[in-house]
């Protein structure tokens, strides 16, 4: 298993202090920026408009600003998008063919992943919050970004290319079901969604390393530990926005889950990862019982 980063000090840092002004749309706003990429189809060009506003935002010239994202992002022509119960079963990594079809899902979650990091830039500014917590999310767009690439040039090296089979829009029928409330959205897509991937990508290194496809292993192996991360954030955002609405965590999580998340919670849990995200395992255990 790819070693886990230390475990993150999100429940023992206190959150930031709420900003108490909201600085209005500007021409070279953040939210402007994130909605360009949002609204930008081909998937490098996407890829690279969110590290293009990530680099602008660490140089500090940008304001946060307000833009009206869409209620979809722009997409490809390529791949055909199916309903996530018409997707072809995956079957290990041992053929090729095997691990291109793993490739290209990964790569069509990391495509979305962007779309999200960028949508909660864009879509919530009546929450006013903390510049820190724009400095999160345009590093989690960024590395989503930077997995995509990663992914895509991989399949390129084993003669596959985004775009060549079917995908699912399972995760932004997610987003859309939280594209109402900050709050949800916190709770399904990092605590839930990425917090699946956490459970899930190291048997998928060790089925590439069996292969003996070491290099789309390593590709893993930096997704993983980052993901981490990213999952982290969402924890530490969601922790700080409870405490704004004088909620229980742990009772609002899982009111929010059972309400939006059209799935089911089950083991096994990769504990480690997700501890070192900051998530508690009572949470989510018991939740998995009852959803």
């Amino acid at each position: 298993m790819t070693p886990i980063p230390k475990p993150l000090p999100i429940s023992r840092v206190p959150p930031p202090s709420p900003s108490p002004t909201r600085t209005f749309f500007t021409a070279s706003s953040l939210a402007a920026l994130a909605v360009a990429a949002l609204t930008t189809a081909d998937p490098a060009a996407k890829a690279a408009a969110a590290r293009a506003m990530a680099a602008a935002w660490r140089e500090g010239a940008l304001q946060v600003g307000v833009a009206a994202p869409p209620d979809r992002p722009a997409r490809p022509v390529r791949p055909e998008l199916r309903r996530p119960g018409d997707m072809p079963k995956r079957r290990g990594a041992g053929s090729p063919e095997n691990r291109i079809a793993l490739l290209h899902a990964l790569a069509h979650i990391e495509l979305n992943a962007i779309d999200l990091a960028c949508d909660i830039l864009a879509r919530f500014p009546e929450a006013d919050m903390p510049r820190e917590f724009h400095d999160d999310w345009v590093s989690v767009a960024d590395e989503e970004a930077k997995h995509f690439g990663m992914l895509s040039a991989r399949l390129a090296e084993l003669g596959g290319a985004y775009g060549d089979l079917p995908a699912h829009d399972g995760l932004w029928q997610a987003a859309e079901e939280t594209a109402g409330d900050l709050l949800a959205r916190l709770a399904i897509v990092p605590l839930v969604l990425e917090a699946r991937g956490l459970d899930v990508t190291p048997k998928m290194i060790g089925d590439l390393k069996r292969a003996g496809d070491e290099t789309s292993a390593a590709v893993l192996g930096v997704i993983y530990e980052e993901e981490i991360g990213h999952v982290g954030i969402g924890r530490r955002w969601f922790l700080f926005e409870c405490e704004r609405r004088a909620l229980d965590p742990a009772q609002a999580w899982g009111t929010l889950v059972r309400k939006h998340f059209r799935g089911v919670l089950k083991p096994p849990f990769n504990d480690e990862a997700r501890i070192a995200a900051g998530l508690v395992p009572a949470e989510y255990a018991a939740l998995a019982e009852s959803v």
